[in-house]
């Protein structure tokens, strides 16, 4: 019986003092390690708000109906004044829509009904808008047609003082200035000079007994004084007038008479350029033009001539100057003296 107990108790011990095993590995995986940044990141996104409704599509069509209206009604605008400039004169304008113009002030008498009324205020503020807007264009196109009309046409409508009353009969002898008294050239070694035309000073001295002498030229004030003061040392020139009071038109400075305040039967043009710089070629006297030639005369041999005329002083100059149409007058004059004398 005790040999049994002892075995019973031997085989017990031995089974629960066998050796600890465990199936967890004595190693275990370690957990990998994330930033912060990327914990945050592989968080779900905050909700946004949701995006606001669209648009109406009725709302849409009737602002893009607005634009294009808008659009058309200035672009129409334009168009009618762009023709209304190009094909009438400001005060053509003026006139054909003065009526109109008038009509955005329609009223109704007192004893008129009240529905009279109604249409009158109605009709009055349907044309106060196209009253104003042809009001606007005729301020605006005036403005601009005086800024340009102080570029293309002379400065003042009278360029010369009245002449003194003693001095009625006397004619004016308007002279140009490049190529008719002068002659200026560029050359890159020694820049402008300018050249006095050959018998100049005498042709001045001897006419301006008779003649007022002006010089008309195309150049700026600031070239033709300087060039003035030199050349007239006698002041034998009593006018000089530059670019300012020439008329401009298809790109060109001409030069126009009739602003001289002066009788235009009693003007002469002379000019190496007179037929083609000047307004008035029936008052044009031409003569060759220089460039140097040192022995060039054209000057002194136009003395006889304008001296006979300031003599004799013809009741207006133009037929004159048309029967030499063609002709040198110079040459012409003399062979007419001649003949006169034969």
């Amino acid at each position: 019986m005790s040999r049994i107990v002892r075995s019973r108790l031997l085989f017990y011990s031995l089974k629960n003092n066998r050796p600890f095993c465990s199936n967890v590995s004595s190693n275990p995986p370690k957990e990998p390690i994330f930033s912060s940044a990327s914990r945050i990141n592989d968080q779900p996104p905050p909700t946004s708000p949701p995006p606001p409704p669209p648009p109406n599509a009725s709302e849409k069509k009737s602002w893009s109906f607005l634009k294009f209206g808008l659009f058309g009604a200035l672009t129409g605008a334009a168009a009618t004044a762009g023709y209304a400039t190009y094909a009438y004169t400001l005060e053509e304008v003026d006139h054909k829509t003065k009526a109109l113009r008038t009509s955005a002030n329609y009223t109704v008498g007192d004893d008129a009904s009240a529905l009279d009324k109604f249409q009158a205020l109605l009709y009055s503020a349907a044309m106060t808008v196209p009253a104003k807007a042809i009001e606007l264009y005729l301020d605006l196109r005036k403005s601009i047609e005086e800024q340009v009309r102080g570029f293309t046409e002379p400065a003042s409508e009278k360029l010369l003082p009245d002449l003194h009353p003693q001095e009625q009969h006397v004619f004016t002898l308007v002279l140009d200035l490049n190529e008719t008294l002068i002659y200026s050239d560029w050359k890159r070694d020694r820049g402008w000079r300018t050249f006095k035309r050959p018998g100049v000073d005498a042709f001045l001295e001897h006419l301006a007994q008779f003649y007022e002498i002006v010089v008309y030229s195309d150049q700026l004030s600031m070239y033709v004084d300087p060039i003035i003061e030199r050349l007239d040392k006698k002041g034998c020139i009593r006018y000089r007038l530059s670019r300012s009071a020439t008329m401009y038109q298809d790109g060109k400075h001409y030069r126009d008479l009739s602003k001289l305040n002066r009788d235009p039967s009693r003007i002469l043009y002379v000019s190496g350029h007179a037929l083609e710089s000047s307004l008035q070629p029936e008052n044009s006297v031409p003569i060759k033009p220089w460039k140097l030639e040192a022995d060039d005369t054209s000057l002194l041999d136009l003395i006889p001539f304008l001296e006979y005329v300031a003599r004799h002083r013809p009741a207006d100059i133009r037929p004159v100057l048309a029967s030499y149409q063609g002709r040198d007058i110079a040459t012409e004059f003399i062979e007419r003296s001649k003949e006169h004398q034969r």
